[in-house]
């Protein structure tokens, strides 16, 4: 049984949460825990790296599969391919913490990035979904009774996205968020649970700011010794560049699914690129929601990070 169960049902049309109701874990498994857009890809990598200790590119969907996303596996075949798995597993969601079962024997690594920056790489990746990614949407809403309606088509303007994204919600009780969750409420579930044992913070511009570090900090919460031989091999392969190199063979599902493919995927991994693109009385408007649901510290580490802010992990 898990220590606290999951207290509230997501459905999107990408993702059902209702889906972790068959995960049982092993002690040691890894769950990746990230707000579309904010470096899921990256930390999967990390810790596949970390686990296999070998810098050569592997599948990330075949090694670290995602439980909540609706489609293409139907969840018998998601579930068997986990059970199957020898390694130690690490798992990917996009879910609140209030979303998922916590467990104590489970190690939990949560990624966070500015708003703004989540917002405007979601702009770009969805703006390249294939015609079969959109009908595949389409299916998924109309067949769920908890959305009963099609995939909203994705306005040209980033700035009109950014604010509908700020204006329009989909999960019953979310404001904002469409056509995810509310980014607001999802941090704070996190930043609530900061100080279980169990629980690793990660922000985006701390990787990109100093990625050898912020890989020791996940290689410590997962108990991984790496040889020191070994460790610029993996740093290496764990950068934006080489990520970006290895494109088709890490992420072999974006083929099909994206124009561009992989090369759309990993597009250009910046801090700060919403700068010049959105409208005042939107970004006021972040702010205002910024300011409404979160607490200064938190407000500060989504915004800078923690090499910058100071580390989440201290009592606010």
């Amino acid at each position: 049984m898990p220590t606290r169960p999951a207290q509230r049902v997501y459905r999107t049309w990408i993702i059902d949460s209702t889906r972790w109701d068959r995960y049982r874990p092993r002690p040691g498994d890894v769950v990746i825990a990230t707000y579309p857009k904010c470096g899921t890809t990256w930390m999967q990598r990390i810790v596949d790296l970390l686990v296999f200790q070998t810098p050569e590119p592997r599948s990330i969907p075949l090694v670290s599969p995602w439980i909540d996303r609706r489609f293409p596996e139907p969840l018998d075949a998601v579930m068997a391919r986990v059970e199957a798995q020898a390694h130690r597993r690490f798992l990917k969601a996009h879910l609140p913490a209030d979303g998922l079962p916590l467990h104590d024997e489970v190690r939990y690594i949560h990624v966070a990035r500015d708003g703004r920056d989540a917002c405007l790489s979601f702009h770009h990746f969805a703006s390249g979904f294939e015609a079969e990614m959109l009908a595949a949407l389409e299916r998924e809403g109309m067949a769920d009774p908890a959305i009963d309606r099609p995939y909203p088509p994705l306005p040209a303007d980033p700035a009109d996205f950014f604010h509908r994204w700020l204006t329009e919600g989909v999960v019953p009780g979310d404001a904002d968020g469409s056509p995810s969750m509310s980014y607001f409420h999802f941090e704070r579930s996190w930043w609530e649970e900061r100080h279980r044992p169990n629980l690793l913070l990660v922000h985006y511009a701390d990787l990109k700011a100093d990625l050898a570090s912020e890989m020791r900090r996940v290689a410590d919460h997962l108990g991984i010794a790496v040889p020191d031989e070994t460790w610029p091999a993996l740093v290496e392969a764990a950068g934006f560049a080489a990520m970006r190199r290895e494109g088709a063979a890490i992420m072999t599902r974006a083929v099909g699914m994206l124009e561009g493919g992989a090369d759309r995927f990993f597009h250009r991994g910046e801090v700060g690129r919403w700068r010049g693109v959105f409208r005042e009385a939107d970004l006021a408007l972040y702010e205002a929601k910024l300011k409404a649901t979160l607490p200064p510290a938190c407000r500060r580490w989504l915004a800078e990070g923690r090499l910058r802010a100071g580390d989440p992990d201290r009592r606010h």
